[in-house]
This record gives structure tokens, C-alpha cells and sequence, in this order.
């Protein structure tokens, strides 16, 4: 498989995958975050799921598909090291190994969709801003995020003033620090209880299905 894979560069906003468009190639990410976005035939858009350093995008090729109705692209710049789907196809053939650990990835992302969906139909913006949040943490190590309100507003499928507010409230209780585009976290411990139960069930099948 390593002869296969090329190491690349992902820079932000960068296209991976286009909806309803073959997959050419899947990523498997050492740096930085990919934002899989659901898209409506009128063009309502919202994030479906995120894909770190635990991951790869290109789960329709992985279920024997072609192509995906989703929307991918870089949302945190990094790296990652790149294979055709074609190649990642062979790949699943010739190794047990791989195409098991492929698909449990498959089964915990898809129980990120599913959270996200209970988030976003139950939750308080607040939540799952903290519950964004934490994600993004967990595949950066990092405390301080480049997010602009914009995009945040894409991520969570709301207005700007509700970001605004939503940032607001998390920073008031002494969570974060926002300005000038930039999130930094100060409390995670405080941030997972703002989070307010929404966080954690992908995380726990991650490690109970990968390690």
C-alpha cells in the first residue's frame, strides 16, 4: 500500500471531493481537517461530518461506490498523503487488515453524522459550537483555530449574529478568547460540559471500534 501513497500538501478550501462527481482520489489527513458537506438541489448547504488525522475521506469507495451526494474540502490547511481510488480499491482486495479497519472507520463516521443531526435538531448553538469545537481540537492538538464567523456560520447551518452570540456566551463564561478570526480554548474541561452531552458518543466508538 505505502508505494501507493503520495504525500501532498491541503490547502484551505481546497476541493476533494465534488457531489455527485466519481472520486479520483481519497486522502488520508496528517494535518489539518476535512469538512464533509451536505448539499440541497437549491443549494442550502450545512457540515455533515469532519475528517482528521483518525480518518480518510473517500467512505463511498470504501462501500464499493464511485461517488458520493456530499461536497469535501479542506477546512483547517495541512497535509495528508494521497491515493487513487482505484489504487484504493486494489488495496482493499489484496489486505483483510485494511479493508476492516476502513470500514469501522465507516461505521464511526457514520455515527458522527448521527450526533450531528441530533446536535443540530436538539442542540443550543452554544453546544454545538463547543462540540465543533472540541473536534476540531482533537484532530489539530492545537488551542488555537483560524475560523472566521462565515464559516462557522456554514459549519452550524445558522446566521452570523447567532455566531456572534454563540462565541460570545462561550467566551463570557471564560471558555474561549475570540478576535480577529482566531478561537483559542482555554478550558476544554469546561468546554466539554458547555457541550452539553452532545460530544463524545464518535469518540467513544472510535476507540472501542480503532484504538
Amino acid at each position: 500500500m505505502s508505494t501507493r501513497l503520495l504525500a501532498v500538501d491541503l490547502q484551505h478550501r481546497q476541493p476533494i471531493e465534488a457531489a455527485h462527481k466519481p472520486i479520483e482520489h481519497v486522502y488520508f489527513p496528517t494535518r489539518g481537517i476535512i469538512s464533509i458537506v451536505a448539499k440541497s438541489p437549491d443549494g442550502q448547504q450545512i457540515e455533515a461530518g469532519v475528517v482528521g488525522r483518525e480518518g480518510m475521506s473517500g467512505l463511498a469507495v470504501v462501500m464499493s461506490n464511485h461517488r458520493s451526494p456530499n461536497d469535501a474540502f479542506v477546512q483547517v490547511a495541512g497535509s495528508a498523503l494521497r491515493m487513487s481510488a482505484d489504487d484504493l480499491r486494489v488495496s482493499l482486495g489484496e489486505s483483510e487488515r485494511l479493508r476492516q479497519l476502513a470500514q469501522r472507520f465507516v461505521q464511526v463516521f457514520m455515527t458522527q453524522i448521527a450526533q450531528t443531526a441530533l446536535a443540530n435538531g436538539r442542540a443550543k448553538i452554544e453546544e454545538r459550537l463547543a462540540r465543533w469545537l472540541l473536534m476540531a481540537q482533537d484532530r489539530l492538538d492545537e488551542g488555537t483555530l483560524q475560523l472566521t464567523h462565515e464559516f462557522i456560520a456554514l459549519m452550524l447551518g445558522v446566521r452570523r449574529p447567532g455566531v456572534t452570540d454563540a462565541l460570545n456566551d462561550l467566551e463570557g463564561k471564560g471558555l474561549i478568547r475570540s478576535s480577529r478570526g482566531l478561537v483559542r480554548i482555554v478550558d476544554r474541561v469546561g468546554l466539554e460540559a458547555a457541550a452539553g452531552g452532545i460530544y463524545g458518543v464518535p469518540e467513544a466508538e472510535y476507540k472501542r471500534l480503532i484504538g
